[in-house]
């Protein structure tokens, strides 16, 4: 059961992810960007943590987990600060 969630919440930011991207292909607002570059480093988070827990349990990838969650969020508070609207 618990791979299962840890499946769909890789594949739910993932999703997030892409829409966001594929929108700010078609508009160009910048937030867009940021938000889908967020979402794809949260969703490449929550696909180590899949593998982490569920496939590979032997090996720890706890700082790699966190520094994608890391990475993915300085995107989104990059975009936030820096860009003008």
């Amino acid at each position: 059961m618990e791979a299962t969630i840890y499946a769909l919440r890789a594949l739910t930011t993932l999703l997030c992810g892409v829409l966001l991207l594929v929108r700010y292909a078609r508009g160009k607002q910048r937030l867009l960007l940021w938000s889908g570059l967020c979402f794809c480093g949260l969703a490449l988070s929550n696909v180590l943590v899949f593998i982490d827990l569920v496939l590979v349990p032997t090996v720890d990838l706890f700082l790699w987990r966190l520094a994608m969650g890391i990475i993915g969020m300085a995107f989104l508070l990059y975009g936030l600060i820096w860009e003008r609207y």
